[in-house]
């Protein structure tokens, strides 16, 4: 699905019993302000998507997002305090997180029904934390890399950005054991078009959120 305010992406499409998507800008919603009131101001039309993705938003959790490789273990519907991403299994379960140039990676294992979003932009890409998030689900769930499908969605990328952390992720994940032919990348840039995408890079940090969802239905 490809309209003007929301993704996804054939990847994670064709698994069943999951649902996912990538909220878009939203072309009337004002974002010249600071992060948590832009949040605000953006959080009724996220929780209609949740809603439309099938989920209620008390069964959404959220990462806080500290631009490090801390990736949480959830059972049940919570903030995840310091941590850049959320992995889990539970089915009825929700992921957000939010970006606005760095990069949004999904992961859904169809065997074990694990999945996960992490959030990763230059630092996190450096540290690792695909990889970080990969192990944990193997660890916690028996979620193999070879089973795991790792999607990752629009980002900032050369030549808007001199770090190429998008060719980073991928590196990370065939490192790590995903197979080639479980690996995508949408390939946008997050700079190209300022009707449809938040940048942060672009509008110098006065900007909105896009948000990365996936769930596991019951």
């Amino acid at each position: 699905m490809n309209d003007s305010l929301r993704l996804t992406f054939p990847l994670i499409e064709a698994l069943p019993h999951f649902a996912h998507a990538f909220i878009l800008r939203h072309p009337t919603i004002s974002v010249d302000a600071e992060r948590d009131e832009v949040l605000t101001r953006l959080r009724p039309w996220h929780e209609e998507q949740m809603i439309e993705m099938g989920f209620l938003p008390e069964q959404i959790c959220m990462a806080e997002q500290v631009h490090g490789k801390g990736v949480a273990v959830l059972h049940s519907p919570s903030t995840a305090a310091q941590v850049d991403g959320i992995i889990s299994n539970k089915r009825g379960l929700g992921i957000g997180i939010y970006v606005a140039d760095c990069g949004a990676i999904y992961l859904a294992d169809p065997v074990s029904g694990a999945f996960g979003v992490l959030h990763s932009g230059k630092k996190g890409s450096e540290l690792g934390i695909v990889a970080e998030g990969l192990k944990m689900m193997e660890d916690h769930f028996g979620a193999l890399p070879e089973n795991v499908r790792v999607q990752l969605g629009p980002c900032i990328r050369p030549p808007a950005y001199d770090v190429d952390f998008a060719g980073q992720i991928r590196q990370s994940c065939l490192a790590s054991g995903v197979l080639p032919e479980h690996y995508a990348d949408c390939g946008i840039c997050t700079s190209s078009d300022l009707s449809r995408f938040y940048s942060y890079r672009m509008e110098m940090g006065r900007t909105g959120r896009m948000l990365a969802l996936l769930g596991r239905h019951v």
